[in-house]
């Protein structure tokens, strides 16, 4: 007789990533569904789905449902969820019938927002939903001691949200989110690009420009990188080389939005956990803690020490999964 499934269900804006007590991270796949508008049929999911992104014909179209972190499309977000616990349950070879879940959801996400989630997740048949913050989750993911009294700094830089969060005894003393994210960086790209060379590129490949040549740091070595994309004016496809030093100075202003961020969260931590900041730094996890020279660029610009997640694209996934163990405990200090 199997035991109920428990599982982690990170909802990112690019990715979701789903953690069964059992086996760790089961699945790791971008969120986007194609769907056929004719029939309002799931072609693809996840990686399948991400790879028509700008090339398929009209009756196709892929979707993001998930925006800035919350989702912005209830239906295809629970056909999605679908999907991808199929194939999960293939994966691991057993049926997760009626799993208990623990989601975790934005700190800044409204009560309605929240309720979206949870009913997109029950919809599947989840026995119970458990909704936890994103940096609690984040925290515990990060190996941080979080139910200890010590302020421990999350910051978390996903696809459509960054949060930052301090948290200790379990709790949530001061965090805030801004709807900045690699989503936003990839699209700062692609207007800068726009409006620079009169090129249109696609997300895919403003996204591999960051990933490549995206620095976070303005001094660095330059490097430059060949791109291809649509000229406006003849219409014609036309290759361009742009440099690291452009793309920084694309990105600078989310950078400073989220350096802001996390200039107001530390601003309203109370003064006994101050010195623990000192002592400890703050924990950079998500996808965009990759950014090349954005550790370097934070310990610069606030004064203390800044490390790197033990697998800061896993580390959301990771604690929510773990939060299991800590729920009755979690929810006590959120309450």
């Amino acid at each position: 007789m199997l035991s109920t499934a428990e599982i982690g269900i990170d909802l990112g804006t690019a990715n979701i990533l789903i953690y069964s007590k059992s086996k760790g991270i089961v699945l790791n796949e971008p969120s986007v569904v194609a769907i056929d508008v004719n029939t309002k049929q799931v072609v693809a999911v996840g990686s399948e789905a991400k790879e028509m992104v700008g090339k398929t014909p009209q009756n196709i179209i892929p979707i993001r449902p998930l925006r800035d972190g919350v989702i912005a499309d209830y239906d295809v977000t629970a056909q999605m969820l679908k999907e991808f616990l199929k194939k999960v349950s293939k994966k691991m070879g057993m049926s997760l019938r009626k799993p208990t879940v623990v989601v975790c959801t934005p700190s800044g996400s409204t009560s309605v927002e929240r309720r979206a989630i949870h009913n997109a997740v029950t919809s599947y048949g989840a026995k119970q939903v458990h909704l936890i913050e994103e940096p609690v989750a984040a925290a515990i993911g990060a190996d941080l001691p979080v139910d200890e009294p010590v302020a421990n700094v999350i910051v978390d830089v996903g696809g459509g949200t960054s949060e930052v969060g301090i948290i200790s005894f379990g709790g949530v003393v001061s965090c805030n989110s801004v709807r900045i994210g690699g989503d936003k960086m990839d699209e700062e790209i692609i207007h800068y690009v726009r409006k620079h060379y009169n090129i249109l590129i696609g997300e895919r490949t403003s996204e591999n420009v960051k990933m490549e040549i995206g620095y976070a740091h303005p001094n660095h070595k330059e490097e430059t990188m060949e791109i291809r994309g649509r000229d406006m004016v003849t219409g014609l496809p036309k290759t361009i080389t742009v440099t690291s030093t452009e793309i920084f100075s694309a990105l600078k202003e989310s950078l400073e939005q989220i350096l802001e961020t996390i200039r107001s969260t530390l601003e309203s931590c109370p003064p006994e956990l101050s010195g623990d900041i000192v002592d400890h730094g703050i924990v950079l996890t998500g996808g965009g803690s990759l950014l090349n020279g954005m550790k370097e660029w934070l310990a610069n610009e606030i004064d203390v020490p800044v490390h790197l997640a033990p697998n800061p694209l896993e580390s959301v996934a990771i604690g929510t999964g773990r939060a299991l163990k800590m729920i009755d405990k979690l929810q006590k200090a959120t309450k």
